[in-house]
Parts: structure tokens; C-alpha cells; sequence
């Protein structure tokens, strides 16, 4: 072998190791969107995207750049078409599958997002989210309504006016659930408890879901009941029922039940976090939205 032929042949071998090397240092993880609460802005999950780059390089790390701050207080499904939008472009970029981590409100519009779109989205990890709804006096509770107890806000929740606003598109006051099932026109539609006439279509998007994760606990002090994290909720009594002893499970009004049958439903109580550190505390990074993420 002259010496041309010896170095033709290094060069070729050298690429050949570059090449075979490269899928064994470079995990394809799956990109990620997320989706802020409310009153909070885009920048919201930076500390959580600088800990999933850390820890898998190279993911691509998209954070919803819409209704910010006093914005997000518009109602639901306004929200839910727009975000779904970018949520789709990202979806279409990565043929391959999303992950998707939403924090409190973020959560229910994502879940608004997933039931609407025929989706890509693998996991789905909703972060303190008042997925049953919500019915508590709360600070962000008096942000909106400054002059109303907790057993008054169904009152203007339950009217035009309310179901314009964010909160009121959730607030689920149990008891008043006719008020409700007759003027919400987010919660009642995605749990198909109301009149929908996409209503199978709801439920096979959601069915598209690979896992839902569900993070709460019951030092929260915001979502009530902190249940509502993982689809629990108050009876007429103000007691808890739990997500399997409730109608939207039992009867499997969208899919939750389905979902659990397949093991592909997570619930992770965690106690010790207030509601604003969910998303900035690293113990529940590593512990309970890391894993899901490989």
C-alpha cells in the first residue's frame, strides 16, 4: 500500500468512527413546549430550561410567548387558539414527538390544546394545575374579583361577563352545578359534560397521549382543592372525592379512565411546595418531571 493509499484510507476510517460515535453522545430527546400560569410571562420556565439543557443537551426547549401577564386573564379558548397554533408549528417542526410540561393555569389550556388538536404530544406533565377546577378564595382569586367571597364568585363567574375572564372559564362551584353546567364554556365542554358536538373528537385527540404526569400537593395554598391537581374535586358537601371516584373517571367522559387502563397515568403528591415554586424548585425537577422527560 503506497503511502497515498494509507492516508486515503486513515481519513475514511476517522470519519467512519466520527460518524458511529455521534448517535451514542447525542440522545435524540424530545423537544419540549411550555406553557406559563397565570399572571406570569414566557420567562417563567427559564430556570426549568436551563436544568433540562443542563441535563439533556441539545433539547429544544420552547416556552409560549402569548398571553402574558395581565393577559392571561382573557378567556380560555381564546387562549387555547392561539397557543394551539404555535403549539402546532412546533408539533409539525418535530415529526417525532413533543413532551409538554404546563404550569397551573397553563395546564388546563394545554389539556384545552391537546383535546383540539390532533397532536404529536407524547408526555404531558401538568404542573399544579386545577384540572377539576377551581373553588377557593386565593390572592389571584382577589386580583379579579376584589369584592367577592369564594361562595359569591359564581355570581359573575357564571354569566357573560365571567366567562370572559380566565378563572371563571374553571371555577367550578359545587354548589351550583347547574349555573355551571349551563354557563361554563370551557371546563364543562373539555370534560364533555356539556353539550359538544366534537365531543369523540375530544376525547381521541386526547387518547393521542402517550402519559399524562400530574404534580400537586397539599401545601399548594392556591389551587383548591389541591386535589383538583389530579382531576379530585369537592361534592355539594365541600368534601374531597378523588380523580377514580368521580363521573369524568368512571364514566370516562374523555379519556382519563383509558388513559389509566393503558398505564398512562401518573399522579405524584408532593407536600412542602407552595404554589409559586413548583416550577423553580429543583427537587421536583429532578424527582417528579425529569424521569419523564428521557
Amino acid at each position: 500500500m503506497n503511502m497515498y493509499s494509507f492516508t486515503l484510507l486513515v481519513r475514511v476510517l476517522f470519519i467512519a468512527t466520527l460518524l458511529f460515535h455521534i448517535p451514542s453522545t447525542c440522545h435524540a430527546y424530545k423537544p419540549i413546549l411550555y406553557m406559563h400560569g397565570i399572571l406570569a410571562t414566557s420567562s417563567e420556565g427559564d430556570m426549568l430550561k436551563g436544568w433540562i439543557v443542563q441535563d439533556q443537551p441539545g433539547t429544544e426547549v420552547l416556552s409560549i410567548n402569548a398571553y402574558n401577564g395581565a393577559d392571561s386573564v382573557v378567556n380560555i379558548m381564546e387562549q387555547i387558539q392561539v397557543v394551539g397554533r404555535q403549539m402546532k408549528t412546533f408539533m409539525d417542526k418535530h415529526s417525532g414527538g413533543v413532551n409538554m410540561i404546563c404550569f397551573s393555569q397553563g395546564g388546563v389550556i394545554c389539556r384545552g390544546v391537546l383535546e383540539q388538536l390532533v397532536h404529536n404530544v407524547d408526555t404531558f406533565i401538568s404542573v399544579s394545575s386545577p384540572q377539576a377546577g377551581q373553588f377557593g378564595d386565593t390572592t389571584y382569586l382577589k386580583y379579579l374579583f376584589p369584592h367577592l367571597l369564594r361562595d359569591e364568585v359564581y355570581k359573575v363567574a357564571y354569566s357573560n361577563f365571567g366567562q370572559n375572564i380566565s378563572v371563571g372559564n374553571y371555577w367550578n362551584d359545587p354548589r351550583h352545578q347547574d349555573m355551571y353546567l349551563e354557563w361554563s364554556r370551557f371546563l364543562a365542554v373539555v370534560n364533555n359534560q356539556s353539550v359538544n358536538p366534537l365531543s369523540q373528537d375530544f376525547k381521541s385527540n386526547f387518547l393521542r397521549l402517550n402519559r399524562l404526569v400530574m404534580i400537586g400537593g397539599p401545601d399548594d395554598g392556591v389551587i383548591t382543592p389541591w386535589q383538583s391537581s389530579h382531576f379530585g374535586f369537592f361534592d355539594a358537601n365541600l368534601n374531597v372525592i378523588e380523580m377514580e371516584n368521580q363521573p369524568w373517571y368512571i364514566d370516562d367522559w374523555f379519556g382519563l379512565r383509558t388513559l389509566a387502563g393503558r398505564g398512562g397515568l401518573v399522579t405524584h403528591v408532593v407536600p412542602g411546595v407552595s404554589h409559586r415554586h413548583w416550577i423553580t424548585n429543583h427537587t421536583v425537577y429532578r424527582r417528579y418531571i425529569l424521569p419523564y422527560l428521557q
